[in-house]
């Protein structure tokens, strides 16, 4: 096969199936571990916008791994490269959550899965026995603030919403002060992902902080920016443009299963 013909193919595979349905499908059709094996592997990450550098590095380190363990089981190569691939995005793990209420700010571009990264925040924190209250401020995107009441319910926690494209900040505001009527330990925010352009979307974040600054200038704060792993560079360029309005002081890689 040309190389042509091998870009032709992995472009044609990644518009019919996600980087991850790739490589499981690449893997479970080798009975071996070869070369073919690791070039295959390689050039489905490249296709995936993962960036050569960073490509090169996984399956150099993978092929490492296989050889200093003496990994021969196929099925053991997507483990090992799982593996690779965690230790290669892990960061800080602990959220700085130390002044009652602290506050958390959840970034990102619509649909890479901030209502249900907050969703599970909620549900976790309310697990460690934390009491939480979620703020709808995401009032553009229909349906964001029913999406995020469905999951209010099953943290089993109060949510904070105005009507369908209400003013975001006003939301933040009363979500504030409702966290501080109930004594509440966490405050989350949703915020939208996006609006009409990118100078709106940042300047709306720009707004939202400012009050978060004046009603609680004191508290521990979070900026979580929420990112779909599958998206490469992209992704740079998202962060990029959030921490310029935001500031980021974590981020959550979404859809690597």
């Amino acid at each position: 096969m040309g190389l042509f013909d091998k870009f032709r193919k992995g472009l044609k595979k990644t518009r019919e199936t996600g980087m991850v349905a790739q490589i499981n499908e690449t893997i479970e059709s080798h009975e071996k571990i070869t070369d073919e094996l690791f070039e295959e592997l390689e050039e489905i990450l490249i296709m995936g916008d993962v960036g050569f550098p960073t490509a090169e590095r996984v399956i150099g380190d993978l092929k490492e791994k296989i050889e200093n363990d003496n990994i021969t089981s196929v099925p053991q190569v997507r483990e090992t490269l799982k593996d690779i691939v965690a230790g290669v995005v892990w960061g800080g793990s602990y959220l700085s959550l130390r002044t009652k209420p602290s506050i958390i700010l959840v970034i990102g571009v619509n649909g890479v899965g901030k209502t249900t990264t907050i969703g599970k925040l909620a549900m976790r924190l309310k697990s460690m026995g934390r009491s939480v209250v979620l703020g709808a401020a995401d009032t553009f995107r229909a349906g964001a603030i029913e999406q995020l009441q469905v999951w209010a319910d099953r943290a089993d926690v109060p949510l904070v919403k105005h009507a369908e494209g209400a003013d975001p900040a006003a939301v933040v505001y009363d979500t504030i002060q409702s966290g501080k009527a109930k004594n509440a330990d966490v405050i989350i925010i949703d915020t939208a992902g996006r609006l009409h352009n990118k100078k709106n979307l940042m300047d709306e974040l720009n707004k939202i902080s400012r009050v978060i600054d004046r009603e609680l200038p004191d508290a521990s704060r979070e900026t979580l920016l929420v990112l779909d792993a599958t998206t490469g560079q992209n992704a740079v360029n998202q962060a990029k443009d959030f921490k310029e309005a935001a500031g980021i002081t974590g981020i959550i890689l979404t859809k690597l299963d």
